[in-house]
C-alpha cells in the first residue's frame, strides 16, 4: 500500500492519546476509534507512522496489533482473555521438566527455579513442578490467585501479556517480564528458550531454527515494550 498521509500527529481526546494522520484519528482493524492509554505510547506508535517510506510496510508496526487486540478482543470480552492467558499457567514452560536422572534437568532447576521462586513470593501463590510429560494441573488456589491478579491489569496490559505468554509458552514468563526485579527482559526470553539452547549446544545449531528464534525474541521484546509503554504514565 502506498502512504496516503503526509503529517502524523498525537492528539489528546476522550479516554486517551490518538496518533492522528492528517487530522484524522487512526482506527482498529475492528473499526473502532485507536485510542491509547498514554502519551508515551501514542508518541511511539506515531513514529512508526512518520518512519514509513513511499511505500507502507506493516512489519514495520511493532505495537499497532498489541494495541488492536487490546480495544477489538480483550476490552470487548475480558473474562474470556484472562481465561485464555490461564491456560498458559497450566502447561508453564518453566514448570514442565526433564525425569530427574536427565542431565538436563539439574539446568532447568539452576535457571528456572529462580525464576518461579521470585514470582511465588511475589504473588503468594505456589507452582506445581513436574517432571515428564504427564500433565498435573496446578493448584486451584494458584490458579484464583492469578486470576485475581489478571483482573487487575488493564487492557493493554493483557494484550501484550497475551503476545508474551504464547511466544513463551508460559504465563510466568509473561508476568515476569516487567518485574522490576528483571533487569533485562531479553534474559528472561533466553530462559524461557532453554530446552532449545540445550538441544543446540549438545547437537550444533541450525540456521533456521536459530532465525526462527530471533524473529520470535524480537517479537517478544515488543510486546513487553508495549506494556511498558502502555503503563507509563508522564
Amino acid at each position: 500500500m502506498k502512504r496516503f498521509y503526509k503529517d502524523v500527529t498525537v492528539a489528546e481526546v476522550k479516554g486517551g492519546w490518538q496518533v492522528q494522520l492528517d487530522g484524522r484519528g487512526i482506527k482498529t482493524q475492528g473499526g473502532q476509534q485507536q485510542v491509547l492509554p498514554t502519551r508515551i505510547l501514542a508518541s511511539a506508535m506515531s513514529s512508526e507512522w512518520s518512519k514509513q517510506g513511499d511505500e507502507i510496510d506493516p512489519g514495520k508496526f511493532l505495537f499497532r496489533d498489541h494495541a488492536d487486540f487490546a480495544i477489538d478482543v480483550v476490552a470487548a470480552d475480558r473474562e474470556t482473555a484472562i481465561t485464555k492467558l490461564l491456560a498458559f499457567a497450566e502447561t508453564d514452560t518453566l514448570c514442565y521438566r526433564a525425569d530427574p536422572d536427565e542431565a538436563f534437568h539439574a539446568r532447568q532447576r539452576e535457571v528456572w527455579d529462580p525464576l518461579l521462586d521470585h514470582l511465588e513470593g511475589r504473588m503468594g501463590v505456589r507452582f506445581q513442578r513436574v517432571s515428564g510429560v504427564m500433565h498435573r494441573p496446578q493448584p486451584k488456589e494458584t490458579l484464583d490467585r492469578l486470576r485475581e491478579h489478571l483482573a487487575t491489569l488493564d487492557d493493554f496490559t493483557l494484550a501484550g501479556m497475551t503476545s508474551m505468554a504464547s511466544l513463551a509458552a508460559s504465563l510466568a514468563v509473561a508476568l515476569l517480564a516487567n518485574d522490576d526485579a528483571i533487569n533485562d527482559p531479553m534474559l528472561l526470553w533466553r530462559d524461557a528458550n532453554l530446552e532449545e539452547e540445550w538441544q543446540a549446544e549438545q547437537w550444533g545449531r541450525e540456521e533456521e531454527a536459530e532465525a526462527t528464534r530471533a524473529r520470535k525474541g524480537e517479537e517478544f521484546s515488543a510486546a513487553q515494550v508495549f506494556v511498558t509503554l502502555a503503563q507509563a504514565r508522564s
